[in-house]
C-alpha cells in the first residue's frame, strides 16, 4: 500500500538505503488506527537469490529493543514488584559493586547513571544525575534487575506478559535461523546470536516486522488499547512517556521517558526533527530501524533498515531528524487530501 502523499517520504528512505548500503528497507505508517503507508524495498541480503523484503520480513531492531524493557519496568511498578524508579539498583540486585550503589532505576532509564564499560569492567565517567551519556551499562543493569525481580529472563517475561496478550507473533528474541529474518553484520544467519548476546536472547537479537513495530508504537499511542479494548492499564503508558530525566540535568541535554527520546528539549543531541510537534517520542537502533509516535497527529511512523556501520559522510542525526520532518510533511498532505474528500 503506497499513497501519493507518502511517495516523497518513501523516496527519501530509499535514497538513504543506497547511501548506507542497506540491502533492505521498509516504511509503515498508521494514522487514526488505519494503515496509510506500507512500503518495502530490496532483499534480505546482497545475493540475487535472497528473499525479497515483504510484510513478513523481520528486521533486527538493535536498541529499539530497549523500549520493551521500558514497558516491563513500568509493568513491574504497576504490579508493585518495583516500588519506585528512584529506588537504588542495589535494592533489587544482590551484591552490586560499590561503584553502582546509589544509582537509581531512573538514572538507568534516562542514561544519566554515569557508568560505562572499560576492558570488561564497569567504570564511572560522571556522578549520576549530573550529565548524560548513551551507554548500555545501565540497560544491562535493568535487564539483570528484571531477572532478579521476576525469576525469569527478560525475553521470557516479555513473551508471556506482552507479546502473547498483544498478539504480536512477528516480534521476538531470535536465537535460531528463520527465513523471515533479515540479518546484518552482527546477526548473520550462521550466527543468529550476536557476539555479546546471551543464548537465551534479551540483548540485540530482537527481530520485529515493520507492521508489528508500528503496532508497538500504536499501543503506546492508544495507551494500552488494542482495537478499542483496554488490554494493558493506561497508567503503564502514561508512565513510560512522561519525562523522567532528572530535573537537575542541564537543559541542553536530551529528555527521556522510559528510554524513549522525548520531543521536549532543544538539545543538539535530540534525534527528533524540528518540525515534529511537542509530546512526540521516538526510538532508534544502530541498524537504522526507528519508531516515531506523534500524538498530535494520532500517528505512528516506522522505518526499517539492515545496516550497522555508518558510511563515511553519513550523519545519522541529520538523517533521523529529516525522516521525522518528512513524516510530518506527508501527514499534512494526507490530512489535506482527506479534508478535500470530505468537502
Amino acid at each position: 500500500m503506497i499513497s501519493i502523499q507518502f511517495s516523497t517520504l518513501n523516496q527519501y528512505v530509499s535514497e538513504i538505503q543506497r547511501q548506507i548500503n542497506a540491502t533492505a528497507a521498509a516504511t509503515y505508517i498508521i494514522q487514526n488506527d488505519i494503515v496509510v503507508n506500507e512500503w518495502y524495498s530490496g532483499r534480505h541480503d546482497s545475493f540475487a537469490s535472497s528473499r525479497m523484503v515483504d510484510a513478513e520480513s523481520q528486521f533486527n531492531v538493535a536498541s529499539v529493543r530497549k523500549t520493551y524493557l521500558g514497558f516491563v519496568i513500568s509493568l513491574l511498578i504497576e504490579s508493585g514488584m518495583i516500588h519506585s524508579i528512584d529506588d537504588a539498583i542495589e535494592h533489587y540486585i544482590n551484591e552490586v559493586p560499590d561503584l553502582i550503589k546509589g544509582i537509581t532505576i531512573r538514572h538507568c532509564l534516562t542514561h544519566t547513571h554515569g557508568l560505562d564499560s572499560s576492558e570488561g569492567k564497569v567504570v564511572s565517567s560522571f556522578f549520576s544525575g549530573t550529565d548524560w551519556a548513551y551507554t548500555n551499562t545501565g540497560i544491562n543493569l535493568l535487564i539483570e534487575l528484571v531477572q532478579c525481580v521476576t525469576g525469569t529472563s527478560l525475553a521470557d517475561y516479555i513473551q508471556h506478559t506482552l507479546l502473547e496478550p498483544a498478539g504480536l507473533v512477528e516480534t521476538g528474541w531470535r536465537t535460531e535461523y528463520e527465513e523471515r529474518l533479515i540479518y546484518n553484520y552482527y546477526h548473520h544467519k550462521d550466527n543468529c546470536v550476536g557476539p555479546n548476546d546471551s543464548p537465551a536472547g534479551e540483548q540485540s537479537n530482537l527481530f520485529v516486522s515493520a507492521r508489528e513495530l508500528a503496532l508497538w508504537g500504536n499501543l503506546h499511542l492508544n495507551k494500552g488499547k488494542i482495537q478499542g479494548e483496554q488490554v494493558f492499564p493506561e497508567s503503564i503508558f502514561d508512565r513510560i512517556t512522561n519525562t523522567h530525566t532528572p530535573e537537575t540535568l542541564p537543559s541542553h541535554l536530551p529528555r527521556q521517558g522510559f528510554i524513549w527520546w522525548l520531543q521536549r528539549s532543544n538539545s543538539p543531541l535530540n534525534q527528533i526533527g524540528s518540525n515534529v510537534p511537542d509530546e512526540a517520542y521516538q526510538i532508534l537502533g544502530i541498524t537504522g530501524c526507528a519508531c516515531l509516535v506523534i500524538p498530535k497527529y494520532r500517528a505512528v511512523a516506522v522505518r526499517m533498515y539492515n545496516q550497522v556501520h555508518n558510511k563515511s559522510g553519513y550523519n545519522y542525526l541529520e538523517d533521523i531528524r529529516e525522516f521525522g520532518n518528512k513524516v510530518i510533511e506527508a501527514l499534512d498532505m494526507n490530512s489535506g487530501e482527506l479534508i478535500g474528500k470530505v468537502k
